[in-house]
């Protein structure tokens, strides 16, 4: 059984390396805080000095990080994977980040002879915890080979969709799709409200035809618990909507309801609210119209 590195156990990671440890593969975890590597070793993987430590070990290195900066710190920083990594082995990062960025990252780790896989992953905690994640993957065909039964222990729809970089295009236009589902959900609620509607039987009804979707179906009957614990934070949506509206920009290609959203979360972040499931992007809406979904008409 291939050897297994996963580099960043947050709401998304935890989930995910839980999977790998039940197919059976041996696993090496490591993650900024000592909590969560604490916590899985318990469960079967084995604990990480350092990322370079982890790839030393393994023949396929996963990171699952924040951002375009943590990724680059843990696979080309000081103990980064890059310093570890033995020629012919594999990173798959399947964070979000910038796709420019992958395609360096990609360059740096192959003049070391290290293959890379761009494949980020839509799906929520829900998604991560239960092994149904879609991956859209990106890098050479044979790599996504090589990695296709590791990632089918943490996901369900599994794409390869072009070379280094392609994967987090493709996720960008994924979270291009979740944010104008999220306004059109919003705003639908918004009004059902107002309109004095019976919101459950609405959703219920809406859910069924040509408006339904995996946003109004999994987010919708959170918004009317009033419930905001994440599937995805708000934080982490912004930070994609950052990185989609910069791709946008250097293709030159406008981005209405993209930059719409992204600036509604911003009135959302400065309120304290970042760590916010996304679909507390209604109450920006609720705030402009003075109406909260789930309260009692008056």
């Amino acid at each position: 059984m291939t050897t297994v590195g996963f580099i960043g156990l947050g709401i998304m990671g935890r989930g995910m390396a839980r999977n790998l440890i039940k197919a059976g593969f041996e696993l090496h975890v490591w993650n900024r805080t000592a909590g969560p590597t604490t916590e899985l070793a318990a469960e079967g993987a084995v604990a990480a000095a350092s990322p370079a430590d982890l790839a030393a070990q393994c023949e396929i290195v996963i990171a699952c990080v924040s951002n375009t900066e943590a990724v680059q710190a843990v696979l080309l920083g000081p103990s980064g994977v890059i310093e570890g990594a033995r020629a012919g082995s594999l990173v798959i990062d399947m964070s979000t980040i910038s796709p420019s960025a992958t395609r360096e990252i990609a360059a740096r780790l192959g003049e070391r002879g290290v293959h890379m896989l761009d494949a980020p992953v839509s799906g929520g905690s829900e998604g991560a915890a239960r092994g149904t994640l879609t991956i859209m993957a990106g890098g050479p065909p044979e790599q996504f080979a090589r990695a296709l039964p590791v990632l089918q222990a943490m996901g369900k729809n599994i794409f390869h969709v072009g070379d280094h970089g392609a994967g987090q295009l493709v996720k960008l236009v994924n979270q291009i799709l979740v944010v104008g589902n999220a306004l059109a959900m919003s705003e639908a609620l918004l009004f059902a409200q107002a309109a004095g509607l019976d919101l459950r039987k609405t959703l219920e009804t809406v859910s069924s035809g040509a408006a339904g979707s995996w946003m109004l179906s999994n987010r919708g009957p959170k918004i009317l618990a009033r419930d905001w614990r994440p599937g995805f934070m708000i934080d982490l949506q912004q930070k994609d909507l950052r990185l989609a509206l910069a791709a946008a920009d250097e293709m030159g290609i406008p981005m209405l309801c993209t930059s719409l959203v992204s600036n509604l979360y911003s009135t959302l972040q400065a309120e304290g609210l970042g760590r916010e499931g996304n679909h507390a992007l209604i109450k920006a809406l609720e705030k402009l119209a003075g109406v909260e979904v789930g309260a009692q008409p008056g």
